[in-house]
């Protein structure tokens, strides 16, 4: 490597010289206008030289030069201006091409320059002119000598004798201390003649010294390197130099730059004085800011508005519809009762006219018989024509939309509340709005209330009939889950111990015990989601062996913390989870009612448009909050819904209504598993099914509620008066209670083995032997199966239970999983998407305290870093990597650290992890699109490099996106807290590393400052041509950097980006939940 071997990088200096007059003027003469016959000789002299070295141009520093046409010439092609070369050959007198250096007289200046560590050397080593025994006067700094007697090699490495008619360099020449040739200045530099300063006794502007005892003067400039050696050369600030013998002063209006050889335009023109040396952008850049404030001002807001809107729009046509659905109720009940009072009617009037015929029939003479049969014709075709017109309301009622019983016009509700009659769509063409798919939702959702009111008081043949319906209505696959000997271990502890049961469609299980008895963990058991633990045993769905987790996308968890997305509101919530879990062929008007009857249900409508709040920001209350939390897994109409402490942290009224939302799944076929704590007596009798599990997870009962006393009235234990019976069999597992009987708490988990004649393990025959002669002989379980919601009359259980073993047959043939198609990665990647989306604008506070805290490092960083020219710039741009990159990546652990809880649950529950992490990286693009752009409109205009603002942004887009995916790994691959670290030291680190010269080459290609430093330094050398073209190449070389590199650095960061984002998905799917 370059930077390696320093030699090497001398040896490629030494022919710098080749290239420095060679390309450019060869080049430039091809497009240059006519060469004055006085000068053709020197021409072809110069021509001569570039000649034998074009071809070497672009091997020997193809890391330094971008084009070698482009870079020379603007170097070296003098051909706009041959004045100095003009002068030269008068005071040579025709002399000029005797005494231009020869190749090997370049390499050997060049090679002079640095030793064998590659630092600089002050003088050059000793050559055939200027040596220990011979120093001709051509040898003093800024006095060159001809070669007429002696004819100048074009090719070869030895250095011609050059000793004869010495005088003063040329002006637009220099000629080094110790060679006694002539080199011509490149442009962007200003080579007069020296003048002797007589004070300090050193020839000005150059300020080297003439040797003692010589003869000679001050003659022209000595040498030209790099910027710190030779910054005497370089053109001033505030001039311009269009030849290396001219400086003119900028004008107003422009400015020019060290080593100028034109004048810049100002933007401002009036912001630039005379002999202006830089434009001062720093107005722009505050006005570039606060366009850019006022437009994220303007899109925070109106998009905040913009959900505002759009939710009272929906507001206003969901009210419509609930106002709508309860007139039409309302005029369908009045109706009702008019027809029943009109048959009534229809019915007295049949009977009295029937009595009078009957009576004149007796006392008068029989009239016509035909007359008769006419009107009585009459008066059937009138009570047929009513009972026809009751049909058509009925049929009108159970249509999909909600309209009057005449087909011919639909209600809608006024601004003033009023029924106004609209006249239909026309045919052909489908209405659906908001307040149509409102009107059939509520619609639907009052015929369900009324239903209920009416099924209070139902008959027996009632119950049959609605058992019957409910069949018919029942379109979820049916889960019935048994568990055998369920043992699970975590190393030597067992968490649960031999537990066997099941769980039925159609029923509501409690599961209750003491504390540590294992309840959380048992539903963990059956649902699937224990990880890191030894489990034996089998969980059987629908009598089948296999993982449950086949079975997630019906299958409902509800954890014990709620775990909602507290940026967004109680609706979208549920909207949602409904979108992404519901079968993707159902109607968007079957969603809404979906919805819709869960809101109704668990009575969140009035803080359906709420946000729900975090920790932070207040949002709606912790029983709200909770009922959310079970509404995201109704909304999916789950097959088996399992709830961890539903209950907790709710008053009595919201238990029941929790409850009674449950119940009404579980008529729809549901089977549903909840954990409760403490429940009243009321909300314990609203279960159908009760687990008691006792501390060491073990089953002491596990069978109907109504038949719980009976059992634990055999084992001789009695619930006294007007005590809870939950809570006296906690208090005796316990230990608080001692039972009557005297039988040992710790013995009731082997009563219920040998009760239901399970195997009793090995561990537990201690248990069996000290229970001896006094255990009680319990005979085989005959009650406890086909049992049916004790709620209902005694009459009407057994109807029940005829009609759910007819329901439970069906799970011999259950329906095929596959049926329940939820929406695909590109449809989930649509919702998430909009998810995000919006809580990107509820959290736009947050955003722009980012933007503003980048935009004050901009700020800082540009004034306190200003750009120095010798080094392109390349501290400014090291502390805009470590600064920028420890931002971004802290910013971009808020995707995924803040709602990991949040993904896991959504990943569990069958949701796509692809359409989740693209959703959110597609929304952070915004944030690494406009991030660039904050930091620049304040660092660009405050540092003001000579690079383009288009080419830093490039780079600093590519930079942001490299580190926005390291800080997605960060975030998935640890805890916050490491996270964060990580995201504040890895930055500086790398950074440190990639810019020392001692590290290892390997180590510097897998740093990524390495390639945004390279690439802010190319685009900045690029702009640094002329006489700064050693600058250049010396910095590039030493850096290690490559000028043909700029597409490559893009495009690895966007690689490494790419990279860290695979990365980041793969541990998201990898990675167990913690």
């Amino acid at each position: 490597m370059r930077d390696a071997k320093p030699s090497r990088y001398r040896r490629r200096v030494a022919t710098l010289l080749l290239l420095l007059f060679a390309a450019g003027v060869a080049a430039g003469q091809q497009q240059a206008p006519p060469v004055p016959p006085e000068l053709r000789g020197v021409n072809e002299q110069l021509t001569g030289l570039t000649k034998d070295v074009a071809n070497t141009i672009s091997e020997s520093f193809s890391f330094c030069v971008a084009d070698p046409v482009d870079d020379w010439n603007e170097a070296f092609n003098y051909t706009s201006d041959l004045g100095f070369v003009r002068q030269c050959l008068a005071e040579t007198r025709g002399d000029m091409a005797q005494r231009l250096c020869t190749p090997a007289e370049a390499k050997f200046y060049f090679t002079s320059l640095f030793d064998a560590k590659g630092e600089k050397n002050l003088f050059l080593k000793t050559n055939v002119n200027c040596g220990r025994t011979s120093w001709a006067p051509g040898c003093e700094p800024g006095w060159g000598c001809s070669a007429a007697s002696n004819p100048v090699p074009n090719n070869g490495d030895d250095i011609p004798l050059r000793t004869t008619n010495c005088q003063p360099c040329c002006e637009g020449f220099f000629c080094p201390r110790g060679l006694t040739c002539m080199l011509p200045c490149p442009l962007g530099a200003y080579c007069p003649r020296a003048t002797m300063n007589a004070t300090t006794g050193l020839c000005d502007p150059y300020e080297y010294q003439i040797t003692l005892n010589s003869t000679n003067g001050c003659g022209g400039a000595d040498k030209w390197a790099d910027f710190d050696s030779t910054e005497e050369i370089f053109c001033p600030a505030g001039y311009h130099c269009p030849t290396p013998t001219s400086k003119d002063s900028c004008s107003r209006g422009h400015y020019c730059k060290l080593g100028s050889t034109t004048e810049n335009k100002c933007i401002v023109k009036r912001s630039c004085k005379e002999n202006e040396e830089n434009e001062n952008i720093i107005i722009l850049g505050a006005f570039l800011v606060g366009a850019i404030g006022v437009l994220l001002l303007i899109i925070y807001n109106c998009s905040g508005q913009f959900l505002t809107i759009r939710e009272r729009r929906k507001a206003k046509s969901r009210e419509n519809a609930i106002q709508l659905a309860r007139q039409q109720l309302k005029a369908h009940e009045g109706w009702k009762a008019a027809k029943q009072l009109a048959k009534r009617h229809v019915h007295g009037v049949q009977d009295h006219l029937s009595r009078t015929f009957s009576r004149r029939r007796s006392f008068r003479q029989p009239t016509d018989p035909e007359s008769q049969r006419v009107q009585e014709s009459r008066l059937m075709g009138s009570v047929k024509a009513q009972e026809m017109s009751d049909s058509a309301v009925f049929s009108a009622q159970r249509t999909s939309e909600i309209s009057e019983v005449m087909p011919s016009v639909i209600m809608d509700i006024s601004n003033d509340g009023e029924i106004v009659m609209d006249k239909p769509a026309p045919k052909g063409k489908h209405r659906s709005t908001h307040t149509q798919i409102f009107k059939y939702a509520y619609g639907e959702i009052e015929k369900e209330k009324v239903r209920q009111e009416e099924n209070k008081n139902m008959s027996f043949t009632g119950v049959i009939d609605m058992v019957k319906e409910q069949q018919k209505e029942i379109t979820r696959p049916l889960l019935k889950v048994e568990f055998k000997n369920l043992t699970l271990s975590l190393g030597k502890r067992k968490l649960l111990r031999s537990v066997t049961g099941e769980l039925h469609p159609g029923r509501v299980t409690a599961v209750m015990g003491p504390s540590g008895a294992g309840k959380t963990t048992f539903l963990n058991a059956v649902s699937g989601k224990v990880t890191g633990y030894q489990m034996t045993g089998s969980v059987l769905v629908n009598g089948k062996h296999g993982s449950i987790r086949s079975y997630k996308k019906i299958i409902g968890f509800v954890p014990q913390d709620d775990v909602v997305h507290g940026n967004l509101t109680v609706e979208e919530n549920l909207w949602f989870s409904a979108n992404c879990r519901l079968p993707a062929r159902m109607s968007h008007r079957d969603r809404v009612l979906i919805v819709e009857r869960v809101i109704d249900s668990l009575d969140l409508q009035g803080v359906r448009n709420s946000v729900v709040g975090t920790v932070e920001k207040r949002g709606i209350s912790g029983g709200q909050k909770k009922r959310v939390n079970v509404g995201l897994e109704m909304v999916m109409e789950p097959s088996l819904l399992i709830l961890d402490e539903p209950t907790s942290g709710l008053d009595s009224s919201s238990s029941q209504l929790l409850l009674k939302a449950l119940r009404h799944e579980a008529l729809e076929g549901v089977n549903i598993c909840a954990v409760v704590h403490q429940p009243s007596y009321t909300l314990y009798n609203m279960f159908d099914d009760l687990i008691l599990l006792a501390k060491g997870g073990l089953i002491v009962y596990n069978g109907p509620v109504k038949t719980i006393e009976e059992f634990f009235i055999t084992l001789g234990i009695h619930v006294p008066d007007r005590v809870n019976p939950p809570d006296h069999y906690i208090d005796i597992l316990e230990g608080i209670v001692k039972p009557e009987s005297g039988i040992n708490a710790k013995h009731l988990p082997v009563h219920w083995m040998r009760y239901k004649g399970y195997e009793v393990p090995s561990d537990m025959k201690d248990d069996l032997k000290a229970m001896g002669e006094e255990s009680l002989q319990i005979g085989p379980d005959r009650s406890l199966s086909g049992s049916t919601p004790h709620c209902l009359p005694g009459g009407v259980r057994n109807a029940f239970s005829e009609e759910r073993n007819r329901l439970e047959n069906r799970l011999s043939k259950p329906n095929d999983l596959s049926s329940r198609r939820t929406p695909g990665i590109l449809k989930q990647y649509k919702f998430y998407l909009g998810r995000v989306t919006k809580q990107r604008l509820r959290d736009g506070r947050l955003l722009g305290v980012d933007f503003l805290i980048l935009g004050l490092a901009g700020i800082c960083l540009g004034t306190i870093a200003k750009l120095s020219d010798p080094t392109f710039g390349m501290p400014g741009y090291i502390y805009t990597i470590i600064a920028v990159s420890l931002l971004c990546k802290i910013a971009a652990l808020r995707s995924f650290s803040l709602e990991r809880l949040q993904y896991f649950r959504e990943r569990e529950s069958g949701m796509s992890t692809l359409a989740y992490f693209l959703a959110r990286d597609t929304v952070d693009h915004f944030s690494t699109v406009l991030k660039p752009i904050i930091y620049l409109s304040m660092f660009y205009f405050f540092n003001n490099p000579r690079s383009s603002i288009g080419d830093n942004y490039t780079i600093l887009l590519a930079l942001v996106y490299c580190v926005t995916g390291i800080g997605y790994t960060f975030a998935i691959c640890f805890s916050p807290g490491s996270a964060q670290l990580c995201s504040a030291l890895i930055p500086v680190v790398l950074t440190l590393v990639s810019t020392q010269r001692t590290t290892p080459t390997f180590l510097k290609m897998l740093s990524y400052p390495k390639w945004a430093l390279e690439g802010f330094i190319i685009v900045n050398a690029k702009r640094y041509p002329g006489v700064w073209l050693i600058t250049r190449c010396g910095l590039l070389f030493k850096s290690g950097f490559d000028i043909n590199n700029y597409k490559l650095c893009i495009l690895i960061l966007f690689m490494y980006g790419l990279f860290f984002r695979i990365v980041a998905f793969a541990a998201m799917v990898l990675l167990k939940k913690r």
